[in-house]
Order: structure tokens, then C-alpha cells, then sequence
């Protein structure tokens, strides 16, 4: 029986195209965009939409939104725009979140713990099946939407990922321990791993990462606000 999120047989799943596999990074990023957008667009019963009213709601011009999207073949029809269904069907698709994608948590602190609270990740196909933490007042504790999630030992964690199929992981510890925890989820057979830990873990090449680093974006923001703030100090004393 085929485990949501475990690599289905090569029969199964089909080959990517070599234009959609060299597609830049950006372009995939905004693959993500475009879902949302489109995800609004539906829930407001519009059945079609533009590459030009797609790019305006996302600050895109219409040229770039054609671009991207033709990186993973052909999309929409010339005259009659595209389907807004069809595109959301397509764009997960590509994305790998047409099925359920189980996922660990490791550090039920404060963001840990908000995290497994959350509870919009099932609806983007993803699950968070199993949390752990050192802290041995946390062990046992369930965290969540009920029926909530075990807080487990991190002794756990390989037996967990064995049991349970999982291939994604959400790092939320200090930094001190995140390249010794990553190393682990690496050996356990984890092949994603998304570190909120404000560090550069070291990762083989067949492993995914994905940093979220909130002081390196409030940093950008702060450069963003205080260099708009000066243009506009100096066209006032123009």
C-alpha cells in the first residue's frame, strides 16, 4: 500500500520534461504565487483569468507570468485566457501537492508549537504527523487541533520516519543543535527540510532545504522602509 508522501513507483509518477526540470528558480517560486492567486480567484466563483490580471495582483507583467508558466508547458488558450480550475489542478501538480506529504516537527517551542497549531497546512497537502522535543516537561503532551499531536523524545525520531513514511521536516530549534538534528533527520532517510534555525546547515546534495530566517526578512524590510523614507526626505527638499 502506497504511504501519502513516500516516492511512488516509477511507473506511477511521470517523467519531468527537460525544460520544466532547468526551470529557474524564481519561475518555480512564483508557481506558488500564482496558486494562491489563483486559490482567491476560485473561491470568488471567476472561471477564467487573464495572464495580464493574473500579473497585475501579483505586481507581474502579463510577458513574465507567460514566461514562467510556459516552462512547464502549455497553459490557457490565445483569446480565452485561462481556466481557473484547470490551472490550480496543473500548478499542484507541478508542485507535488496533488497528494498528502507528511512532515515531522522538531522543537515544540514557542514557533514549534504555533506551528502544529496551525491548522491550513492539510489544505495545501501538507501533514504534520509527529512533533518532538528535549524538554522532558513537553514529552507527552498533545499539541494542536484535537485529536492534537504526542510530543515525542527525539530518541524517536528515526523509528518515527521509518513507521510513518515521512520525508519533510520542520526545524525549530536553537542553533546550536540544528546541524546535529539535521544530520539525523538526513540518516533517518529525510529528504526535505524546512529550518526556521537561524543558521547555514550543511546538507548533501539529495537533501531539499528551505531556510526561513524572520531577522534576515525584517532586516530586508528595515533596508526597504529607511531607503524609501530617504528618497522621499530628498525629493522634499527638492
Amino acid at each position: 500500500m502506497h504511504v501519502p508522501g513516500t516516492d511512488p513507483k516509477p511507473s506511477q509518477e511521470p517523467a519531468r520534461s527537460a525544460r520544466e526540470s532547468c526551470a529557474p528558480i524564481p519561475a518555480v517560486r512564483r508557481l506558488s504565487l500564482y496558486l494562491r492567486e489563483l486559490e482567491v480567484l476560485q473561491k470568488k466563483d471567476l472561471k477564467t483569468v487573464s495572464s495580464r490580471q493574473l500579473g497585475a495582483a501579483l505586481g507581474l507583467t502579463d510577458a513574465q507570468v507567460r514566461k514562467d508558466l510556459a516552462y512547464f508547458g502549455q497553459f490557457g488558450r490565445p483569446g480565452k485566457g485561462y481556466d481557473v480550475s484547470e490551472m490550480i489542478a496543473r500548478i499542484r501538480g507541478i508542485l507535488g501537492t496533488d497528494r498528502t506529504w507528511r512532515a515531522l516537527l522538531v522543537g515544540a517551542g514557542h514557533l514549534g508549537t504555533a506551528l502544529l497549531s496551525y491548522g491550513g497546512f492539510f489544505g495545501k497537502g501538507f501533514e504534520i504527523v509527529a512533533a518532538f522535543d528535549n524538554n522532558p516537561s513537553k514529552i507527552g503532551r498533545l499539541v494542536g487541533p484535537p485529536p492534537g499531536i504526542e510530543i515525542r523524545s527525539p530518541d524517536r525520531i528515526e523509528e518515527v520516519v521509518k513507521e510513518l513514511g515521512v520525508q519533510m521536516a520542520i526545524l525549530c530549534v536553537p542553533p546550536a543543535a540544528a546541524q546535529e538534528l539535521a544530520d539525523r533527520l538526513v540518516a533517518a532517510g529525510i529528504k526535505g527540510i524546512l529550518n526556521f534555525a537561524p543558521v547555514t546547515l550543511t546538507i548533501p546534495d539529495h537533501v531539499s532545504v528551505g531556510s526561513v530566517d524572520l531577522a534576515q526578512r525584517l532586516e530586508q524590510l528595515a533596508f526597504h522602509i529607511s531607503a524609501k523614507q530617504l528618497l522621499d526626505g530628498e525629493r522634499e527638499q527638492v
